[in-house]
């Protein structure tokens, strides 16, 4: 094919942005790899980031569980100044969760008035007695919070308790900024249903707890109780470390 003179061929106008665009540009040099900034579109959702303050491993393990009631308040919450409520609550929430700390276990959950704490430093056995001797120390000092309580305020408060040992998740979790450390599993349930058996002032250990308990290290006053009944459930043996004088405040 015959090529087209010069002075035939038809020239495009380019417009100056795109003409300062086609100039050859030098190349740029590589840029190090840089973990993606907060505002970038790159970064995690906040949702998926780790929670300062926590730990960032989830575990399943054997635990027992300590659920401490509180008997009284929450009946008498509308009569009383929306404050003291909060201040009382707060005592009884510190109290419960100062005793299990000082036996070895944490405080894993606060909802409405019960207070659930895990104890898993050592084997079942071991983790088991330290539960029971946070029990014993809530049930043998609380009573003079209630009477502080009574002659102050006119309220009558007393707690209840449960223990259970069995396969426990343990984590972090919670809404966006609300994250705390819980406790998942059928164990929680359980440990739940053992509170709801104790009378106000006692507490009731599931027959898991008894079988890993070693008598000889450990002053226990316990008696065989009724077997407890739940929906779907073989009936589960239980026992209750009882007081003479019972409360009854359900």
């Amino acid at each position: 094919m015959a090529a087209v003179p010069n002075h035939q061929k038809t020239t495009i106008p380019m417009h100056p942005k795109t003409a300062a665009t086609a100039q050859p540009k030098a190349a740029a040099p590589a840029r190090p790899a840089t973990v993606a900034p907060t505002g970038d579109k790159t970064a995690a959702p906040a949702h998926e980031r780790p929670t300062t303050g926590f730990a960032p491993g989830t575990e399943r393990r054997q635990a027992t569980l300590l659920g401490t009631e509180l008997r009284g308040l929450a009946r008498l919450s509308e009569a009383l100044d929306p404050g003291l409520v909060m201040i009382l609550a707060n005592e009884f929430f510190n109290f419960a969760a100062e005793a299990a700390a000082a036996h070895g276990g944490e405080a894993v959950g606060a909802q409405h008035d019960l207070l659930l704490s895990a104890f898993t430093r050592g084997n079942p056995s071991q983790t088991s007695q330290q539960a029971v001797r946070a029990a014993q120390r809530v049930q043998a000092d609380f009573p003079a919070i209630a009477e502080k309580w009574r002659v102050a305020y006119g309220l009558r408060a007393a707690v209840a308790q449960g223990v259970h040992l069995g396969e426990t998740v343990l984590g972090v979790a919670g809404p966006r900024g609300l994250q705390q450390r819980v406790a998942f599993g059928d164990s929680v349930t359980l440990a739940q249903a053992m509170v709801r058996r104790a009378r106000a002032g006692e507490f009731v250990m599931s027959d898991s707890v008894m079988g890993a308990l070693s008598v000889e290290n450990l002053d226990l006053d316990a008696e065989p109780l009724p077997q407890l009944e739940l929906p779907r459930r073989t009936p589960i043996r239980i026992y209750g470390v009882l007081v003479e004088t019972r409360l009854d405040f359900t």
